[in-house]
């Protein structure tokens, strides 16, 4: 998510692998699973504008520019991992990308992640309409 934020608020001037493995080097030496997090930035660069379409169609009060950079960076992990990564389980990047923006964003921060990516979990697994022709008797 930093990395994300940081390439974000400079305009995506600069690589993103090379920001992130910048700051695996500065923040997270001892990481185990470093390829785990350049997979998720490689995955959320190569799928950006698919997933910037989604923040934008489940969440179309709030125009794209006008989402904090951090709120950006988490709804663009927190979609990633739910449209494109099938590893994770969908309720689990959910709260992940809540607790980050409860940590990370505004005092509100949390509530608009959880929404954005309710609201995508609904569309993605809509609940079964219930069987309006059968009577319990």
């Amino acid at each position: 998510m930093q990395s994300l934020f940081e390439w974000d608020f400079n305009g995506q001037q600069k690589s993103l692998q090379d920001i992130t493995v910048l700051n695996i080097q500065q923040f997270a030496p001892g990481m185990e699973d470093q390829q785990f997090v350049l997979s998720l930035v490689r995955g959320v660069e190569k799928n950006l504008p698919a997933i910037d379409a989604i923040v934008v169609e489940t969440a179309p009060e709030w125009p794209l520019e006008q989402i904090s950079s951090i709120d950006r960076s988490v709804l663009r992990l927190g979609v990633y991992e739910l449209q494109f990564l099938k590893e994770v389980p969908p309720k689990v990047a959910i709260n992940e990308a809540v607790e980050l923006a409860k940590a990370f964003g505004g005092e509100s921060s949390g509530k608009f992640v959880n929404g954005v990516l309710g609201t995508l979990y609904k569309k993605m697994y809509p609940e079964p309409a219930p069987d309006q022709g059968s009577v319990i008797g």
